[in-house]
């Protein structure tokens, strides 16, 4: 048997984008009038596949991919939203075809991407963790030799016996997992989905896929929290564009690389929601950039004693209460800081908000961050469930702070921690 437990070579995914041209506001009629023309156009011209209302544009997810993942390894896979990671894992769990290339896969693989993948809604916590089984290939005698294992450990016992469409994101993303590492496949791949969790469940996945590796195992892990990585992972993947850029075992010096794609001069300091990905019935971003007291666009990097505002602007397509505006600060390793919203208030204050378009401001407070790159994520959603914008998900943009205090004679440079609050002190 080879020594590796997946091979891949000369790997590329490309998908077929439609963009529909831009037009103004169109009726019902309008409407009527384009799909009568448009079967009008079938009848007489059956075999054109001319479209009038979209052009479309190859878009390559995966381009010339070429690793060899030892048995046994904890590989790590990291870059920027849109890099190719997620697409990676669903070719390797065998979710989506590629378009070329060729895989090698040595022993049984279990996936954990979405919430939700590999279960079934209307079944209990208890099928499935019996169908996730049968899938894998796994007979019902070894199943209920794990079975108290794998409830223990998801903590869900309560409602075991409940259709998991009633289930939390939470709960199902720990039963899931608990399925997936438990049932003893060869190869194990979790994607950001663990981000769903609380901290304490994300250590307790942590330290379960450390035994997974230390049992001979491999584990493939896409996250965005660098410490996880580093934590875990004894090789890394850095994607790039759909593009390998690294492959190493120096987990340390690929995600020092990484964080280097973010940082210095020119740093993208402004989002723009170009191609309509984030938006539903209730709200549709347009726009997230850093400014000045001014509300002026400012480019980086910046002192942190100057005043400073992250600016979101969209349009509120249906108004609703529950709708929460906000953002999250994430440091130079990806690890969460802070959320907040421009509701962070008790319910009954508030703000009535109107359709149509709606501008967010946050002031940062000032000289609260250190020296340092750290990264802006744009975060809406309703009652913080239904997502608009979801965490590790969303789009972001770069903050990057230099110089300390300017005023101190003391920290002419960075000063010690995260954080660089100037708190008000007196001596007794």
């Amino acid at each position: 048997m080879p020594d590796y437990a997946i091979k891949v070579e000369n790997l590329g995914k490309k998908y077929v984008i439609g963009h529909e041209r831009q037009a103004g506001y169109k009726t019902f009629r309008d409407t009527i009038v384009e799909k009568a023309k448009s079967a009008a156009g079938f009848i007489f011209h059956p075999f054109s596949n001319k479209s009038d209302d979209s052009d479309l544009e190859e878009f390559w997810a995966l381009k010339d991919i070429n690793l060899e993942i030892k048995r046994g390894d904890r590989v790590g896979i990291i870059g920027r939203n849109g890099a190719g990671k997620s697409t990676l894992l669903k070719i390797l769990s065998r979710i989506t075809d590629p378009t070329f290339g060729d895989i090698w896969i040595n022993g049984r693989v279990a996936s954990l991407l979405e919430v939700g993948t590999g279960f079934h809604p209307e079944l209990t916590g208890r099928e499935n963790i019996f169908l996730n089984g049968a899938v894998l290939g796994i007979s019902k005698v070894e199943i209920k030799n794990k079975f108290d294992e794998i409830v223990a450990f998801s903590e869900v016992e309560k409602f075991l016996d409940t259709p998991v469409k009633r289930y939390s994101s939470g709960m199902y993303v720990r039963l899931a997992f608990a399925v997936a590492a438990h049932l003893e496949p060869e190869i194990l791949i979790v994607d950001e989905v663990l981000a769903v969790g609380d901290a304490a469940f994300q250590k307790k996945c942590l330290g379960k896929m450390e035994e997974v590796g230390k049992e001979g195992r491999t584990v493939l892990f896409v996250s965005h929290n660098m410490n996880a990585i580093e934590q875990l992972c004894r090789s890394c993947v850095l994607l790039q564009k759909g593009e390998m850029k690294i492959f190493d075992s120096n987990v340390d010096s690929v995600v020092k690389n990484y964080l280097g794609l973010d940082c210095g001069a020119g740093m993208a300091s402004v989002w723009l929601n170009e191609g309509g990905e984030f938006q539903n019935e209730w709200f549709k971003p347009y726009k997230m950039f850093i400014c000045d007291g001014s509300f002026n666009e400012i480019k980086m990097p910046v002192n942190n004693d100057k005043e400073l505002y992250v600016q979101i602007e969209g349009e509120i397509v249906s108004k609703n209460i529950a709708l929460q505006v906000g953002l999250g600060v994430y440091s130079e390793d990806s690890n969460l800081l802070y959320w907040t919203f421009f509701n962070d208030i008790e319910q009954s204050k508030w703000p009535e908000l109107e359709n149509g378009k709606a501008i967010f401001r946050y002031k940062i407070p000032m000289r609260l961050l250190n020296e340092g790159t750290y990264r802006i994520e744009l975060l809406a959603a309703l009652y913080c469930r239904l997502w608009i914008c979801e965490p590790y998900r969303a789009p972001s943009i770069n903050l990057s702070i230099q110089g300390g205090l300017s005023d101190s004679p003391y920290w002419m440079a960075k000063r010690p921690g995260i954080l660089a609050p100037v708190g008000e002190w007196s001596c007794l």
